[in-house]
């Protein structure tokens, strides 16, 4: 892991979101593995001196002191393990803490880019298929710190063993054993280290991450509504089956590479055990040993060569798993490239910012054409703009660059005489209160998401509740604002309609209480005489601030001071409903008579079935 610079970032990277984890670990891992020495310890000196004929108080002694290093060894393995566990769910909060927070941390631009969601969702999909990224990085260093504590223990009696030797029995005959069994070792250690190698780059020719079953079958997944009514469960069944099948073949060609290359190994590591018993047997057989050294030499010997064998083998796993490490390391290396500004944004008390596009145009990342071009448009303070257009038309791109969501392309947006790039970021976006079409609640509670905050104003929020039209469902609420939204953290959550979702959003605007209010289509799941309420409402309430709207029913639109016709990217018309209306060659007149044909009746017509004009 020292050569290898991107195990070794992600490495600091993951330690420092909870540097006590791998100390603790290390200390539950000494504790179980010095377990097992002292008992083969104490076992051989127990057999000794049964073989020997030792005094009976001194073997009941022996006894007792195994059983009680035992005891206190295994106490003492659960403690560390109780706190490593506990230690690693910090560091899996952490963790996650770290990666939520660079999603949140991200340019709006960056979050909306294909290439960054297929980024984070390729970092997921690495953590489900075996855990690869940092978590299989940690189970590979415990295993590594595993083996690395059996090595030095094992090197400290294989020390011991030489050392008698050297004293005791120094012959030819014992240096050609010893040689022996060296050479041996040797061969299985180098054995060992080709084979991970070997098995490595086998995994990596299969490409083993693509034949995750769980990935299979999430590839395969569909929603059970679209499978039952178009009828897809025997193309369902058919992929998957298809798909298992170059799943087992991969399976089949990975473990016959995997038993081939596992036959060497195995093969010397018998052989040094052969040679391990010759050795310790020969030499007892002579004096030279203990009779339970048998015990003792014997197992620690073999302990040894596993151990390393597994040391090795887990070196060879940091090399499968370095690919995923770059691409989690990859996510957090995603720059912010917005300029941030630094100039102040005055605190007004007539809340009178004027904002004015000047020649703006705008082409998203990796776009051919511009979604927007050369938009020009002043916005006055306390002003009611409405926004319309067919999908597609640039009207909520319109609303990104107003709110600095991105910056424009070309032209520039100003607002009291200063271009919005100058302004610090934060403080411009706290001018805005936004009701996207796209909103979001969270699983808290109802107070939570009206205030955007842990605490709220019990009074105002309940008022502005009461003035989106949800006060009914409000009274019915057996916690009030405590009450929990949906039911992902708790059974006694709430769950809202579609329509309910956005009145509680429209609150939430509201409640921010900021100089601009912007509605981005946010009643598409109200009914037009619902929408129609809470506008008219929602005008009373916004008083002296500057509202802009946007919405596919023109109706909705008509108590607005200006009307803005977007169409390609371009505003067409700027006026009011009535100037815009009496244009009969305009844009805004040709939607006005789509979607008024829905709602009126001609005599002798075929009544036409009510719906919403949602194709403007």
């Amino acid at each position: 892991m020292a050569k290898d610079p991107v195990t070794l970032r992600a490495f600091r990277r993951y330690n420092a979101y909870n540097p006590k984890y791998f100390p603790v670990k290390f200390l539950q891992i000494l504790f179980e593995n010095l377990a097992p020495y002292f008992s083969l310890w104490m076992s051989s000196e127990v057999v000794t001196a049964l073989y020997r004929g030792g005094h009976r108080r001194q073997i009941y002694i022996l006894i007792a002191v195994t059983l009680a290093g035992n005891l206190a060894l295994r106490v003492l393995s659960a403690i560390f393990k109780r706190a490593a566990d506990t230690q690693l769910q910090i560091l899996g909060i952490r963790e996650c803490q770290a990666f939520n927070a660079k999603t949140l941390s991200l340019d709006y631009d960056k979050l909306e880019n294909p290439d960054i969601h297929r980024l984070r969702r390729r970092i997921t999909e690495n953590s489900w298929t075996n855990y690869y990224g940092v978590k299989y990085m940690r189970i590979r260093i415990e295993k590594l710190m595993e083996s690395g504590v059996n090595i030095v223990l094992c090197l400290g009696l294989f020390g011991e063993m030489i050392s008698v030797l050297a004293r005791r029995a120094l012959t030819p005959l014992s240096a050609f054993l010893l040689a022996a069994l060296a050479v041996s070792f040797g061969l299985n250690v180098a054995s060992r280290f080709f084979f991970a190698s070997r098995l490595a780059a086998a995994y990596k020719d299969i490409g083993w991450q693509m034949l995750d079953s769980d990935r299979i079958f999430r590839g395969c997944a569909v929603s059970g509504m679209d499978s039952r009514i178009y009828r897809q469960q025997s193309l369902i069944t058919e992929l998957r089956e298809k798909l298992c099948r170059d799943h087992y073949k991969g399976f089949s060609r990975f473990f016959n590479i995997s038993m081939a290359l596992s036959l060497p190994p195995s093969v010397t590591e018998a052989v040094c055990e052969l040679l391990s018993y010759l050795i310790v047997c020969f030499y007892c057989v002579l004096g030279v040993f203990p009779v339970g050294s048998v015990i003792k030499y014997v197992g620690y010997l073999g302990r040894m060569t596993s151990n390393v064998g597994s040391f090795l083998a887990e070196l060879n796993q940091f090399k499968i798993n370095r690919p995923f490490l770059a691409t989690y390391l990859e996510y957090f290396d995603v720059p912010n490239d917005m300029y941030q500004g630094s100039l102040t944004v005055e605190k007004r008390s007539d809340k009178r910012y004027d904002i004015e596009f000047r020649d703006v145009s705008f082409r998203y990342p990796g776009a051919e054409t511009d979604a927007l071009k050369h938009v020009s448009l002043k916005l006055k303070v306390g002003e009611r703009l409405a926004v319309v257009g067919m999908n597609g038309s640039g009207k909520t791109t319109f609303i990104k660059l107003l709110c600095r969501l991105y910056d424009p392309t070309q032209g520039e947006i100003f607002m009291n005489d200063f271009n919005i790039r100058k302004y610090d970021y934060r403080e411009y976006l706290d001018l805005f209160s936004v009701v996207f079409q796209d909103y979001r609640l969270l699983s808290v509670s109802l107070g939570s998401n009206v205030s955007s905050s842990d605490r709220w104003n019990t009074e105002k929020a309940e008022y502005l509740l009461e003035e989106v039209g949800f006060g009914e469902r409000y009274r019915e609420l057996p916690q009030g604002l405590e009450t929990p939204l949906y039911k992902d953290f708790d059974e006694d959550g709430v769950n809202v309609s579609g329509g309910e979702a956005q009145k509680i959003a429209l609150a939430r605007a509201l409640y921010k209480d900021a100089p601009f209010i912007i509605l981005d289509e946010p009643t598409a799941a109200l009914d037009p005489i619902a929408e129609a309420e809470i506008y008219a409402k929602f005008d009373k309430i916004v008083g002296d601030k500057t509202a802009i709207y946007i919405s596919h029913r023109l109706s909705s639109c008509r108590f607005c001071d200006k009307i803005a016709v977007f169409h390609q990217g371009q505003i067409v018309q700027v006026g009011t409903h009535e100037e815009l209306l009496a244009d009969k060659s305009g844009k805004y007149r040709e939607l006005w008579n789509a979607q008024a044909q829905y709602y009126t009746e001609k005599p002798g017509d075929t009544p036409k079935p009510h719906c919403r004009a949602g194709s403007i």
